[in-house]
């Protein structure tokens, strides 16, 4: 038999934790609900479920220091639910490594596909991109530009000898505006990289996420330009300036 997917559900309102539980079980997923922020730490790190679903408001611990006490030693998605429309509510959920945002209240079909897309971003991570070589052995696929290299096998990037520490998102937008040098990539295309789903028309997540990559190279002196705002289309990533 199959095993089933974990999730834990981080969520002090008994009702909306209830209805979600529900929901979520009749699509074939399993949820375990924690109500108080310092339990959900030790949930976390001792259960390492599939993905995490975490309220950003919660008593004992709030879900922005939950997510960066647990970060160094949980790898799943982390899935943040807020009420609040501030951007900034948002930066630093990404800075320390949440890797969405659903807003409140809870659309149901609306988060399960934001689960299914993370879990399907973890299940193509997990295959290494390989070519064949002329003895029909396998190497990675690496992305060099330059300074610049991307590992989709380890997710990983690379300028020079540094690592980069991008988010899970940041990851997601880097490499799709990579994948795709020369070509202007759209916000669908950016938001069905780390979401799986079409851009709604509002969400400035992409933006911030653009901006935060940028932040992160250029701390290794990897120029901003050669991540280019095309206006009124999307973002293009050139390698040589």
């Amino acid at each position: 038999m199959e095993n089933k997917t974990q999730i834990l559900l981080v969520e002090d309102d008994a009702g909306l934790a209830e209805i979600t539980q529900e929901y979520l079980e009749s699509k074939d997923l399993t949820v375990t609900i924690v109500s108080d922020g310092l339990e959900a730490v030790d949930a976390i790190v001792k259960g390492q479920p599939d993905l995490v679903i975490l309220d950003l408001m919660l008593p004992g611990l709030d879900g922005i220091s939950i997510c960066k006490k647990v970060r160094h030693d949980y790898s799943g998605p982390i899935l943040m639910l807020t009420a609040s429309a501030d951007p900034f509510d948002q930066v630093v959920g990404l800075e320390i490594g949440a890797d969405d945002f659903v807003q409140k209240p809870v659309e149901p079909r609306i988060l399960l596909a934001r689960i299914r897309a993370r879990l399907r971003n973890i299940e193509l991570s997990s295959h290494v991109i390989e070519q064949p070589t002329k003895d029909n052995h396998v190497i990675s696929q690496d992305l060099v530009y330059n300074e610049l290299t991307v590992k989709p096998a380890a997710r990983q990037v690379l300028v020079g000898q540094h690592q980069v520490e991008l988010s899970g998102p940041e990851y997601d937008v880097l490499l799709c505006l990579v994948e795709n040098t020369g070509t202007i990539q759209d916000r669908d295309a950016l938001f069905r990289a780390i979401r799986g789903i079409d851009y709604d028309g509002k969400s400035r997540m992409i933006d911030i996420i653009i901006s935060q990559i940028r932040h992160k190279l250029n701390q290794f002196n990897y120029a901003n330009q050669h991540i280019k705002t095309v206006r009124n289309r999307g973002y293009l990533f050139v390698p040589d300036i």
